[in-house]
Protein backbone atom coordinates (compact mmCIF):
# COMPACT_ATOMS: atom_id res chain seq x y z
CA UNK A 1 0.00 0.00 0.00
CA UNK A 2 1.45 3.59 -0.69
CA UNK A 3 -0.33 6.19 1.36
CA UNK A 4 -0.63 10.05 1.92
CA UNK A 5 -2.13 12.60 3.64
CA UNK A 6 -3.74 15.86 2.76
CA UNK A 7 -4.30 18.53 5.49
CA UNK A 8 -1.75 17.84 8.40
CA UNK A 9 -0.89 20.72 10.25
CA UNK A 10 0.75 18.72 13.24
CA UNK A 11 -0.63 19.22 16.25
CA UNK A 12 -3.01 22.29 15.02
CA UNK A 13 -6.26 20.76 14.78
CA UNK A 14 -8.29 23.77 14.99
CA UNK A 15 -8.18 27.85 13.57
CA UNK A 16 -5.21 25.90 10.92
CA UNK A 17 -5.32 26.66 7.20
CA UNK A 18 -7.49 23.12 6.65
CA UNK A 19 -10.53 21.86 8.75
CA UNK A 20 -10.11 18.43 6.90
CA UNK A 21 -7.38 15.67 7.12
CA UNK A 22 -7.46 12.81 4.55
CA UNK A 23 -5.26 9.65 4.39
CA UNK A 24 -5.29 8.05 1.21
CA UNK A 25 -4.10 4.40 0.63
CA UNK A 26 -3.63 3.04 -3.01
CA UNK A 27 -2.65 -0.78 -4.07
CA UNK A 28 -1.98 0.27 -7.89
CA UNK A 29 1.23 -1.76 -9.00
CA UNK A 30 4.37 0.47 -9.83
CA UNK A 31 3.54 0.44 -13.31
CA UNK A 32 0.11 1.19 -12.84
CA UNK A 33 0.65 4.04 -11.31
CA UNK A 34 3.56 5.32 -13.05
CA UNK A 35 1.08 4.66 -16.21
CA UNK A 36 -1.36 6.58 -14.83
CA UNK A 37 0.79 9.93 -13.12
CA UNK A 38 2.37 9.90 -17.23
CA UNK A 39 -1.30 10.32 -18.14
CA UNK A 40 -1.75 12.97 -15.99
CA UNK A 41 1.09 14.54 -17.60
CA UNK A 42 -0.23 14.47 -21.17
CA UNK A 43 -3.51 15.97 -20.10
CA UNK A 44 -2.31 18.41 -17.63
CA UNK A 45 0.85 19.85 -19.60
CA UNK A 46 2.71 21.58 -16.56
CA UNK A 47 6.21 21.71 -17.03
CA UNK A 48 6.40 20.57 -13.13
CA UNK A 49 9.07 17.87 -11.93
CA UNK A 50 6.54 16.40 -9.36
CA UNK A 51 2.61 16.76 -9.77
CA UNK A 52 0.54 17.30 -7.07
CA UNK A 53 -3.14 17.34 -6.25
CA UNK A 54 -3.39 21.46 -6.76
CA UNK A 55 -2.20 20.10 -9.96
CA UNK A 56 -5.44 18.49 -10.38
CA UNK A 57 -7.60 20.41 -8.97
CA UNK A 58 -7.58 23.32 -10.77
CA UNK A 59 -11.10 24.18 -12.66
CA UNK A 60 -9.45 23.85 -15.92
CA UNK A 61 -8.57 19.94 -14.79
CA UNK A 62 -12.01 18.88 -14.09
CA UNK A 63 -12.47 16.63 -16.19
CA UNK A 64 -8.90 14.74 -16.20
CA UNK A 65 -10.20 14.67 -12.61
CA UNK A 66 -13.62 13.24 -13.31
CA UNK A 67 -11.17 10.23 -15.42
CA UNK A 68 -8.75 9.72 -12.99
CA UNK A 69 -11.36 8.50 -9.92
CA UNK A 70 -14.08 8.00 -12.19
CA UNK A 71 -15.63 4.16 -13.16
CA UNK A 72 -13.38 3.97 -16.22
CA UNK A 73 -10.24 5.52 -14.62
CA UNK A 74 -7.30 3.65 -13.21
CA UNK A 75 -8.03 4.33 -9.76
CA UNK A 76 -11.53 2.70 -8.89
CA UNK A 77 -10.98 -0.49 -6.74
CA UNK A 78 -7.94 0.58 -6.18
CA UNK A 79 -8.05 2.99 -3.18
CA UNK A 80 -9.76 4.30 -0.05
CA UNK A 81 -9.60 7.32 1.84
CA UNK A 82 -10.46 8.41 5.06
CA UNK A 83 -11.90 11.64 5.90
CA UNK A 84 -12.06 13.13 9.16
CA UNK A 85 -13.46 16.40 10.57
CA UNK A 86 -10.33 17.61 12.27
CA UNK A 87 -11.88 19.96 15.29
CA UNK A 88 -13.05 16.02 16.45
CA UNK A 89 -9.98 14.67 16.89
CA UNK A 90 -8.28 17.60 19.25
CA UNK A 91 -5.88 15.54 21.57
CA UNK A 92 -5.29 12.88 19.15
CA UNK A 93 -2.60 11.88 16.56
CA UNK A 94 -4.16 11.94 13.44
CA UNK A 95 -1.52 9.72 11.19
CA UNK A 96 -1.81 6.69 13.50
CA UNK A 97 -5.60 6.51 13.55
CA UNK A 98 -5.60 6.88 9.62
CA UNK A 99 -2.85 4.22 9.18
CA UNK A 100 -4.49 1.93 11.58
CA UNK A 101 -7.52 2.08 9.25
CA UNK A 102 -5.59 1.40 6.47
CA UNK A 103 -4.35 -1.76 8.16
CA UNK A 104 -8.23 -2.45 8.59
CA UNK A 105 -9.24 -2.20 5.10
CA UNK A 106 -6.45 -3.56 3.65
CA UNK A 107 -5.08 -6.45 6.02
CA UNK A 108 -2.51 -6.79 8.25
CA UNK A 109 -0.03 -8.25 5.97
CA UNK A 110 0.65 -5.67 3.86
CA UNK A 111 3.78 -3.06 3.98
CA UNK A 112 2.85 0.72 4.13
CA UNK A 113 5.10 2.92 1.88
CA UNK A 114 4.34 6.18 2.87
CA UNK A 115 5.46 10.14 1.49
CA UNK A 116 8.31 11.37 4.63
CA UNK A 117 6.36 12.28 7.77
CA UNK A 118 8.64 13.29 10.71
CA UNK A 119 4.87 13.22 12.99
CA UNK A 120 5.33 9.75 12.57
CA UNK A 121 8.21 8.69 14.89
CA UNK A 122 9.15 4.89 16.15
CA UNK A 123 7.56 4.95 18.97
CA UNK A 124 3.56 5.56 16.61
CA UNK A 125 4.75 3.78 14.26
CA UNK A 126 4.92 0.54 16.73
CA UNK A 127 1.25 1.27 16.89
CA UNK A 128 0.08 0.84 13.22
CA UNK A 129 0.27 -3.08 12.92
CA UNK A 130 2.75 -3.73 10.00
CA UNK A 131 5.69 -2.23 8.55
CA UNK A 132 5.56 1.40 7.01
CA UNK A 133 8.64 2.57 4.64
CA UNK A 134 9.27 5.94 3.88
CA UNK A 135 9.95 7.69 0.59
CA UNK A 136 10.06 10.89 -1.00
CA UNK A 137 6.58 11.29 -3.18
CA UNK A 138 8.54 12.24 -6.35
CA UNK A 139 9.95 8.81 -6.25
CA UNK A 140 7.22 6.87 -6.06
CA UNK A 141 4.02 7.32 -8.33
CA UNK A 142 1.90 5.10 -5.97
CA UNK A 143 2.25 8.06 -3.32
CA UNK A 144 1.81 10.71 -5.72
CA UNK A 145 -1.63 9.05 -6.61
CA UNK A 146 -2.30 9.24 -3.10
CA UNK A 147 -1.76 12.54 -3.04
CA UNK A 148 -4.13 12.83 -5.73
CA UNK A 149 -6.72 11.35 -3.75
CA UNK A 150 -5.92 12.52 -0.45
CA UNK A 151 -5.98 16.43 -1.76
CA UNK A 152 -9.07 16.10 -3.57
CA UNK A 153 -11.24 14.09 -0.23
CA UNK A 154 -9.91 17.35 1.26
CA UNK A 155 -10.72 19.56 -1.19
CA UNK A 156 -14.36 18.49 -1.64
CA UNK A 157 -15.08 18.05 2.81
CA UNK A 158 -13.45 21.77 2.88
CA UNK A 159 -15.82 23.03 0.39
CA UNK A 160 -18.91 21.11 1.78
CA UNK A 161 -18.16 22.61 5.33
CA UNK A 162 -17.82 25.86 4.02
CA UNK A 163 -21.24 25.77 2.50
CA UNK A 164 -20.06 25.27 -1.16
CA UNK A 165 -21.02 21.51 -1.59
CA UNK A 166 -20.27 20.06 -5.35
CA UNK A 167 -22.33 16.67 -5.50
CA UNK A 168 -20.64 15.98 -8.44
CA UNK A 169 -17.56 15.44 -6.85
CA UNK A 170 -18.97 14.35 -3.30
CA UNK A 171 -20.40 11.58 -5.78
CA UNK A 172 -17.23 10.90 -7.68
CA UNK A 173 -15.39 10.62 -4.07
CA UNK A 174 -18.07 8.60 -2.47
CA UNK A 175 -17.41 5.13 -3.49
CA UNK A 176 -13.57 5.69 -1.74
CA UNK A 177 -14.40 6.82 1.49
CA UNK A 178 -13.78 4.26 4.23
CA UNK A 179 -16.62 3.24 6.64
CA UNK A 180 -15.56 4.97 9.42
CA UNK A 181 -14.96 8.56 7.66
CA UNK A 182 -16.65 11.13 9.34
CA UNK A 183 -20.02 10.64 8.75
CA UNK A 184 -20.62 14.65 9.96
CA UNK A 185 -18.92 15.63 6.49
CA UNK A 186 -21.22 16.18 3.68
CA UNK A 187 -18.70 14.08 1.34
CA UNK A 188 -20.53 10.80 1.75
CA UNK A 189 -23.27 10.18 -0.40
CA UNK A 190 -26.24 8.46 1.27
CA UNK A 191 -26.06 5.19 -1.04
CA UNK A 192 -22.14 3.82 -2.42
CA UNK A 193 -22.13 2.69 -5.95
Amino acid sequence: MACDESGYEGDRLVGGVTDVFAHAGVDLSPDAAGGCVADLRRRIRSPAQEYKANHLLRPKHRGTLLWLFGRTGPVLGHAHVHVVDKSAFAGTDLLVPALRETVRVWGDDITIVHDRQNALTPARLALVGCPVRFVASGDDARVQVADFLAGFATRVGSEARAGRPDPELAALLAPYLTPTSDPLLPVRSRSRP
